[in-house]
Formats: C-alpha cells, structure tokens, sequence
C-alpha cells in the first residue's frame, strides 16, 4: 500500500512539472514514461485478454482511447486517462481491503502447531501431524488449534471469532470445544476429535474462500453486458470519426470525440461496485457468525416467502434430559442399561441424553446401526436391541404399547422383547418466538416446522411459536418430499443440524444449518451455516442480504444513469476528455463510497 502511494504521488508531481516546462522532447518523455508506468499492467492485461479472445472490457477501451490521444499528439489527456483510472483502482482495492480486513478478523484462525501429549511428555508438533484421538495442551492465550472434548482443566473461551459471540463461554471437563477459539484462563488438555483437515477453522476458511467464486446474478449481468457494450461502444467510436469525414469535416476533431466516448463509455463502476458490494455483505455477515458461502446467496435471500425449520437441536437447545422411565414386566435400570448399550456410539443430541446416564460398567455392543428417522439397531450378545421411536417398532413388528406423553418417546426392546420406555423432554432455545414474529416482519409469508418427533409434541411447540403449519412423525424422505411440493410454489428456505437434513437442506432454495451441534454433512449440504447455533441470525442474515441489494441496486442505477448523460454530452461536443476523465473516476468513488454504507447496517 505505501508503494502504491509513494508511485501516485511521484507520478502526480512529474505530471503537474509537465504543466511548467517547455513542450520540448523531456516534455514527450515524461509524459511517456509516465504512461508506460501507470498502463504496464493495463497492457499486460489487455494482451492476455487477447490470447483467449475475451479482450471487450473496460481496459481494451482505455488502451483504444490513450493510444489515439498519443496518435493525436494529446499526450496529457491519455496520461490523465491512466493516471486518474489506477487512482480509482486503488480506492476501490483499498475499500475491498476494507472489506477483506473484517473477514480477516474472522478468519484469522489458522494455527500452525500443536503441543501434543503422548507418554507423560509434551511435544510441539505440525498441525497437520495431529491426529484424531491425540491429547493437546492449550494455553491461556492460545487459540484451540483442533476441535475436540476436554478432558482435563477448566478455562472461559473468547469465540468471536468462530460465533460472533463477544460473551466469554466457560468450559471444563467433557465439554466440546472447536478450533480456533481462543482459551482466555486456565490450561486446558483437549482429545482430539479431528484431524485439520475436518476442523472446524479448516471448514469456515474454505467456505469464506469459496464465497468469492460464485458470482450472482447481477455480477453476471456485467459479465454479459461488458461482451455486447464494448463492441457496440467501439463500433460507435469508430462512426463518430468516420461518418463526418463523408461530410467534409476534419479528422482530428472527430477523432478527438471518439476518444472522448470511448473513455466515457469506460463500465469502470459497474464493474468495481457490484462485486465489492455482495463482497462487503458476505464480509458484514460473517464478521457476525454467519457465513455464506455464495453471493448468489446473499442476493437471493430477501425473496425468501417461506422459512421451514427442523426441530430438534435447531428450534430446541437439544439439551435433552430424561423426564420420565416406564419399565414394561422388568426395571428402570434394565431399560436404561439397553437404551445406554445401543446410544453409546452415537452422535444424536437424543443419545447423548442416554449417555449421561451414570450406570455400573457395561460391556461392548458387538454392532451398531443408525436408521434415519427411526433411531438405533445394536447387537450385543448376539442379540438385537432397538432403541428408537413408533415407526422403529412397527418395521420390526413389535409389540408394544403407545406412548402419549409431552416430550420425545423413545422405545426400548430386547431380543424383540419390548422392555419399556424413556420419555426425554428438550427445552426452546432463547428468543424463538420473537424469531417467528420478526420472520413475518421481514416479509416471510408463510413458517413451518417439521420433526419426527410426536404429533402432540409437535402441535404443542407449533402452536406456542404460532407456526402457520406443523408436520410430525416424518422421515427424512418425507420431508424431502414436503419441502419439493413447497418449492413449486414458494421461495423456501430450510433451517436444520442434523445428518437427517442434509437432503432437505440441498433441496430447498436455501438451506441454512446450525455450525456449532450441526452435523458436517448438514453444513457441507447447506448454502449458509451459523456458527453459534442461534437461528435468530437468520433475521440478521435477512437484513444484511435486503440492504446490501438496495445499494447495489442504486450504484447500478447511479452509474448507467450518470453514463448515459455524460456519453450523451460527449457526443454534443460538450465533454472534453479532462472532463471525461474525472466524471468516470467520480462516479466510480460514488458507488465505492456507497458500497461502504453496507458496513454502517443496523440489524434488530
């Protein structure tokens, strides 16, 4: 930056010294070498454009223009022309490293090595030699360098950077922890539970790198209408000298207003605003904890009439405990020990619940299989447990009795023997209501919530939240389906954690999955991921996207506008190639300067 600096201000004063000295041959070569210095890389562009035949933009008309000022011996206006076009680059580089700097902040995560215990010693490794299952120590002050479930020590972590949250979370023993937090007090041992490559850091960096290479759909209007304006720019450029000369007018000065048009007609604005602006709204939502992975994305969000949530662990904390335990002809302790057997490997917010459950120590299940939808197949001692809900039963044509209690029934059998039932009961998370209630206010037409949970539980929590429709007992399948037969009238967006809803999140318009407990298949399936699992981000997201559109809407506006006046003029004879200049750099610091508004939103 300071050399690009120290560049334009030397060129300024060489340039402003041509202004006092004779028109002589050092005039000529001043005025040269400083063009050569300010359109090296305005060439080199240019030419490599040329090879793969893509050379119609902004740059090729600049070249066409200063080359025809030099033709024409007006050395100062094509200087003026590079000089003041690399002035308004480096404002508007400097306003996307503006933008480039708050996602810096956040994702300046990356961790080079690891302590690593192994065998009473500790050793400084790669992060990249870390494996799963390793234990690491993190210091007070470091950044936890892999995700993983504390085993020893206890600390408050700064999670900004990964959640947006600036409140300090405290953890201690068994607690799960993700990369790139920072540990704040206490010496912490961690077992690892991935590798870099599957950290959450490594995740969030590659989503924020990805989010630069899709464009949207306004950004690919410039693309298009850049290969079809150049040319007919050019064409007119050409007329405006050619057509005169048919009538007797001189050559030069007809020349000298094709020049005009074609820096005139320079898309320089355009281009540089549009990008920059959905750049800058990824950036503001990802400094806030939500992160985007495409600007089509962003764009597409505010016609967004219709939000569909899953239940568990997105609506709910998924802190789930066990509320009640219905033995059927044996123990409470025989049902725990079965549902504990067949939940000891699993993953599910529900399992977890199980887990807990401080029992006298148990053997190894032989097998253990997830159903989608319905819960767990397990062998132990060579014998089947099913631990999951009424469709689970019923696939296995077992008898039982139905279970009508506020919460989530969970069915216990053994060697098809039905041993009884836990009832475990989930808590909303903060604020869910006023969630439902600020959707409608943001122009959400319809919310709905689907769940395989039970019909009473879901009615319950529906009717509390006002939800305008609810669907229960669904399999993953079935909510694939229902979300399908929604796109076909409404712009949906689908909002879930759990490895369930990875097909329902790619098949919805947008699919937006909880970072923190989501699974890595619901956020490798979604389109946005928030990172501190609160969807009340969600209306944040909603606000960033409506008025991040509304300015580049208005910088499109601004810009065609102004070109089309000033190209108007410039064919009246009433623009001069000075004016020229400083009304293409004007305008484009314009739509920069508006573009920055995005970073002053206010979100409720």
């Amino acid at each position: 930056m300071k050399k690009e600096i120290i560049k334009f201000v030397s060129c300024i004063l060489l340039f402003l010294i041509t202004f006092f000295i004779p028109k002589n041959e050092l005039y000529f070569i001043i005025l040269l070498l400083l063009y050569f210095v300010l359109s090296y890389d305005i060439w080199l562009a240019v030419f490599k454009n040329i090879k793969t035949l893509k050379f119609m933009d902004e740059k090729f008309l600049m070249i066409v223009a200063t080359v025809g000022a030099f033709a024409i011996h007006e050395y100062p206006e094509a200087v003026a022309v590079v000089l003041f076009y690399q002035i308004g680059e480096f404002l508007s580089d400097k306003a996307t490293n503006t933008t480039k700097e708050e996602i810096k902040k956040l994702m300046d995560l990356k961790i080079e090595v690891a302590h690593v215990k192994k065998n009473g010693k500790m050793d400084t490794v790669l992060l990249e030699q870390v494996q799963c299952n390793d234990i690491i120590i993190v210091n007070p002050g470091e950044k936890i360098p892999l995700d993983g479930i504390i085993i020893s020590g206890k600390s408050r972590l700064d999670t900004s950077s990964m959640t947006g949250e600036s409140m300090l979370r405290t953890v201690e023993k068994n607690d799960i922890v993700m990369s790139g937090c920072i540990n704040q007090d206490g010496v912490i041992e961690i077992k690892t539970t991935t590798n870099y490559k599957n950290s959450t850091v490594s995740k969030v960096m590659a989503l924020m790198e990805e989010a630069s290479k899709y464009q949207s759909s306004q950004e690919k209007f410039i693309t298009k209408f850049a290969k079809y304006y150049t040319p007919i720019v050019v064409a007119i450029s050409i007329m405006i000298t050619i057509i005169p000369l048919c009538f007797g007018e001189t050559f030069n000065e007809f020349f000298y207003k094709s020049l005009v048009f074609l820096v005139i007609s320079c898309p320089c604005a355009l281009v540089v605003s549009i990008p920059l602006g959905f750049f800058s709204g990824i950036g503001v939502c990802g400094k806030k904890g939500i992160l985007i992975k495409k600007s089509v994305v962003l764009e597409n969000l505010d016609q967004i009439d219709t939000v569909i949530f899953d239940k568990t662990g997105t609506l709910t904390k998924g802190d789930f405990k066990i509320q009640k335990i219905l033995p059927y002809h044996t123990t409470e302790e025989d049902v725990l020990k079965y549902a504990v057997l067949a939940e000891s490997h699993s993953n599910h917010p529900i399992a977890k619940a199980i887990q807990n459950v401080q029992l006298k120590k148990i053997d190894e299940i032989q097998h253990m299989k997830e159903v989608a939808g319905k819960g767990i197949e397990a062998v132990y001692q060579d014998k089947t447990i099913l631990v999951g809900n009424e469709l689970l039963m019923e696939e296995h044509h077992i008898v039982y009795p139905k279970i009508d209690e506020m919460g989530t029934v969970i069915y216990v059998t053994f060697d098809h023997r039905y041993m009884g039932a836990i009832v475990i009961g989930d808590t909303l998370k903060p604020n869910i209501k006023r969630l439902v209630h600020k959707l409608k206010q943001n122009g959400v037409d319809h919310v709905i919530m689907l769940s395989g949970d039970n019909e009473k539980t879901v009615s319950q929590v529906g009717k509390y939240l006002h939800m305008d429709n609810c669907y229960a007992n669904l399999l993953p399948n079935d909510k694939v389906e229902i979300v399908k037969t929604l796109n076909q009238t409404f712009h949906t967006m689908f909002i879930g954690d759990g490895i369930n809803d990875a097909p329902v999140l790619m098949c919805s318009n947008i699919g937006v999955s909880m970072g923190g407990i989501g699974s890595d298949a619901a956020i490798e399936a979604s389109d946005i991921v928030i990172m501190n699992d609160d969807p009340n981000l969600i209306i944040t997201a909603l606000q960033i996207a409506k008025k991040t559109k509304q300015i580049v809407k208005m910088n499109m506006g601004i810009s065609i506008f102004a070109k089309v006046m000033i190209m108007i003029l410039g064919l009246l004879g009433m623009v001069s190639m000075w004016l020229a200049v400083f009304a293409d750099v004007g305008i484009m610091l314009l739509t920069i300067l508006n573009t920055l508004r995005i970073f002053t939103i206010k979100t409720t």
